[in-house]
């Protein structure tokens, strides 16, 4: 990848982070992770968990095993390579990889309950099935990263999967594409959450 190539990527991360901050979608906290696939063996990360600290010059190169090739991670991201490794290497199409605690998507999470696929802007955005559920397991361990890749194997083509009692793992062909299926994962949850007190979100009919 050329000079350029690593400077647009670093460009698009920051634009698709500054989407999410006005959107209003992110946690209190602002938590996230974030990255881009390199090639291959390499991702570009955030060095940070926190939203307001993504900048161009904070992103790092890392392999999927962790070792840092430019830039420099914190110990806490340093624990979650593995997260995002988990997902390229099971899914070779995906070109963007983000976790945040969006709070209506994180209620889902910590229920251990699948996302249906109600909201039609869903469909959209490529997610046809309901979003499935990575049981627990602590952060950063080896149980964690098998039961996302697992999950992963067993959804087919599912663009998003739940961390059971943490948060929301979502991809995409590019950073920004990421960015806008948070938008409209929490947008399903905060409706689908909504639908409850009307009698509960009706399932898409199917078409003919």
């Amino acid at each position: 990848m050329t000079a350029d190539e690593h400077g647009q990527r670093r460009a698009q991360m920051v634009e698709a982070a500054r989407i999410l901050e006005r959107s209003g979608v992110m946690s209190h906290t602002g938590h996230i992770n974030f990255s881009t696939r390199v090639d291959g063996r390499r991702m570009m990360l955030t060095s940070s968990g926190l939203i307001a600290e993504l900048r161009a010059e904070t992103l790092a190169v890392v392999d999927f095993d962790g070792n840092v090739e430019e830039g420099r991670l914190n110990a806490s991201t340093a624990e979650i390579v593995g997260m995002h490794a988990a997902v390229y290497r099971q899914r070779g199409d995906v070109a963007a990889v983000l976790h945040t605690h969006s709070p209506h998507v994180t209620a889902f999470a910590l229920a251990n309950h699948p996302l249906p696929c109600r909201y039609e802007a869903l469909l959209r955005r490529g997610q046809s099935g309901a979003v499935p559920v990575v049981p627990w397991a602590p952060r950063g361990s080896e149980e964690f990263f098998a039961g996302i890749a697992a999950t992963l194997a067993a959804a087919g083509e599912t663009n998003a999967v739940l961390l059971g009692n943490h948060g929301l793992l979502a991809f995409g062909s590019s950073a920004i594409a990421a960015a806008k299926l948070v938008m409209t994962l929490e947008e399903a949850a905060e409706a689908e959450l909504a639908a409850v007190a009307i009698g509960g979100a009706k399932d898409i009919r199917p078409a003919g």
